[in-house]
């Protein structure tokens, strides 16, 4: 009978480190009191904050349902080894080898968790979407990320709301707005930021050459509860109303009462088209612009804009933080972690957890190896 001591050594060492990022602790204290305050008579007087509440303890009891879920495997496998080695039981050993196996695969994905310690991880996020070099074949290349994203997000269970798209001259599109709003999706589209490079026979070519094209992704945290840090005057904006135009589609509900505001001083500009009024896009167009103008300023505060989104290269040759190569070779690579895939077309299907994951660990070194 093999001695898996060891290898539960391990993993209870581990279940002590998902005890520690996971703030059990704290949870399994903060608990009662979420249940009280959501059996409150007059707690849907304020519905923003009774869906906070309830947000709050949807993730709670999920994280306290996978800490104990993990516990409660890890204390039966460690019975039932002690269990074989008494009897000499050897017919257990490949079932304990692979709960050893199971246990150890569901820790290695608990773990990402760990990597989100962002100040706004937790957030939703704003992702703009803009082609670059590459004339008409950018512009397709914009709406294939697009897709890309929305696929993920699909996949992911997270709401999209498509806050404004603009149309290519003859094809795809030249930018696009929208919000993902989940747990964690700022913390996992961080990994996106940046220049994202494509080299593939433009099917726009008669001549059926290679094109490279470029398109930028920028994400910003959505902050709600902006209205005490950003003051905005009126006359420093523009808005102006408009009919709405790009694609619909499952996540999507476009109106004809779009609304696009312009900050004057710094030339941001946002756009929302998915409410049902004109009254609800402009409001969110502003805290939109507002997120983005609070990000701004803690940025210029810091006196370096990639504390918070990362730097922001030209959408051109040589800027670009990943690579999607579909000829002459299958590959996709991005340049800072170093992680490659040669399935493009499942990552452009919108796999793309594991560029996330292998982002967030390279930035982790990165910033230890800056403290060290």
């Amino acid at each position: 009978m093999q001695d898996f001591t060891s290898q539960i050594a391990d993993l209870r060492s581990r279940l002590e480190e998902a005890r520690s990022y996971l703030r059990v602790d704290e949870l399994r204290a903060r608990r009662p009191q979420l249940e009280t305050e959501l059996g409150r008579p007059d707690l849907w007087d304020d519905a923003e904050v009774a869906q906070k509440l309830q947000r709050e303890f949807a993730e709670l009891s999920d994280d306290l349902e996978v800490y104990g879920s993990l516990e409660t495997s890890v204390d039966d496998l460690d019975t039932l080894h002690e269990l074989a080695r008494e009897e000499g039981d050897e017919s257990l050993e490949a079932e304990i080898t692979a709960d050893v196996s199971t246990l150890a695969r569901k820790f290695d994905h608990l773990e990402l968790r760990a990597l989100f310690t962002g100040e706004y991880d937790e957030n939703d996020v704003i992702v703009d979407l803009n082609s670059g070099a590459g004339g008409v074949d950018a512009q397709d290349w914009a709406e294939m990320l697009l897709r890309m994203y929305l696929r993920w997000a699909e996949r992911h269970g997270f709401e999209v709301q498509l806050e404004s798209v603009n149309d290519g001259t003859e094809a795809g599109i030249s930018s696009a707005t929208f919000l993902v709003k989940g747990r964690n999706a700022y913390g996992l589209m961080r990994s996106e930021h940046g220049v994202h490079r494509l080299v593939r026979i433009s099917p726009f070519d008669n001549n059926a050459r290679r094109q490279t094209s470029f398109a930028s992704v920028k994400v910003t945290p959505m902050l709600e509860d902006v209205d005490s840090e950003i003051q905005i005057d009126d006359k420093d904006l523009r808005i102006d109303v408009y009919r709405s135009s790009g694609a619909g589609g499952q996540h999507v509900n476009v109106t004809d009462s779009a609304v696009r505001i312009t900050h004057l001083p710094t030339g941001i500009v946002t756009s929302c088209q998915n409410e049902r009024s004109q009254h609800q896009n402009k409001d969110r167009a502003m805290t939109t612009l507002k997120a983005k103008l609070l990000d701004l300023e803690r940025a210029k505060r810091m006196d370096k804009i990639s504390e918070i989104t990362g730097d922001q290269s030209a959408v051109d040759f040589g800027s670009q933080s990943r690579n999607y190569v579909l000829h002459p070779y299958q590959q996709v690579k991005d340049l800072r972690s170093g992680y490659e895939e040669t399935n493009p077309s499942a990552v452009l299907d919108g796999e793309i957890d594991e560029f996330m994951e292998s982002y967030l660990r390279w930035q982790r070194e990165e910033s230890a190896n800056s403290a060290g």
